[in-house]
């Protein structure tokens, strides 16, 4: 019989802290050592200043990923990029037909259709953009997990990205206010300071969304149902002008719904393209509202989602 050695337990690998080969060194004395030689922890948060110049040095990059994901969005529909257009024309074709005809919410308020499309084109730019926030960093962990950048660029690019196509759905808007008899006039320069605030807004609460969803995902599925319940509160389809005027609602719900930020850019928006909508249908102090939510949510959400960048990807 051949006889049956048990084989020699293999080596626990060795400390490289306790190496014969490797000097020992105290905690702090490595540290200290870290430091002179430029190294630091890796997937360190930066300091807000420095975050933002490295923001600044990938701009390229997320202009690039902006567009790329508005190239590919509907690369696999037959009409392309026609459902830019088509998608928030036909919301408010059926919103027109359930809310204005069936409803008759359009009673009262003159040049309505121009009223309803306005209200939805910019009401779908601040839907999709917290919509893509929540999925900014969940939907590319991948590329979170592989390269090291800035992870509030993934949320700015999503932003720009509906910015992008709701520059290119304006087309659109301009020809059907023309139709109905809304022509060029000065205050339509209005419209891009309004756009300009309320993209800044869009961005700071899809960053928000998007360090949010990174840590719960569920909040996805939920987004859907907070969206659609804050568009009814936003006066999309009908003034909300007139809920005053019919005593429907207790005054200060009333004057939370004015203040309302989504309310507030779809208000400017009318009172730029649209003659019958004039500055009394509008809250007091409507630009300084604007520019304040603008500003807080801008500001905050980018400061909130910075103080979580060394946990994106990671768990």
């Amino acid at each position: 019989m051949v006889s049956q050695t048990a084989a020699p337990p293999a080596p626990a690998p060795e400390d490289p802290a306790s190496s014969p080969f490797l000097p020992s060194y105290a905690p702090g004395e490595l540290a200290a050592l870290a430091a002179r030689h430029g190294l630091a922890v890796s997937g360190a948060r930066p300091s807000l200043g420095e975050y933002v110049r490295q923001l600044w040095g990938r701009r390229h990059f997320i202009t690039a990923f902006a567009t790329a994901k508005l190239t590919a969005q509907y690369s696999q529909a037959k009409l392309g990029q026609i459902w830019q257009i088509m998608t928030p024309l036909l919301n408010a074709t059926v919103y027109y037909f359930i809310f204005g005809v069936l409803m008759n919410t359009k009673h009262g308020v003159p040049d309505y259709v121009p009223f309803l499309v306005t209200g939805v084109f910019i009401w779908t730019f601040t839907a999709s953009s917290i919509t893509a926030g929540t999925r900014a960093i969940s939907g590319n962990t991948g590329l979170v997990r592989a390269l090291h950048f800035p992870r509030a660029s993934l949320p700015i690019a999503l932003a720009v990205q509906q910015l992008q196509q709701l520059l290119f759905s304006l087309g659109a808007l301009f020809l059907i206010l023309l139709v109905f008899g809304q022509y060029p006039r000065p205050s339509w320069l209005l419209a891009v300071p309004a756009l300009a605030l309320q993209a800044l807004f869009n961005t700071g609460v899809s960053m928000v969304m998007a360090r949010l969803a990174a840590k719960t995902p569920d909040i996805a599925q939920l987004t859907p149902f907070i969206l659609r319940t804050w568009m009814y509160a936003s006066g999309v389809m009908w003034s909300l002008d007139k809920l005053v005027t019919e005593d429907r609602v207790p005054s200060f719900v009333m004057t939370a719904l004015e203040f309302n930020p989504a309310a507030v850019y779809i208000d400017l928006m009318r009172y730029a393209l649209i003659d019958s909508f004039t500055r009394d249908q509008m809250p007091p102090h409507v630009w300084a509202v604007a520019a304040g939510w603008a500003l807080v949510c801008g500001i905050g959400g980018f400061v909130y989602f910075w103080k979580a960048e060394e946990r994106y990807g990671r768990g």
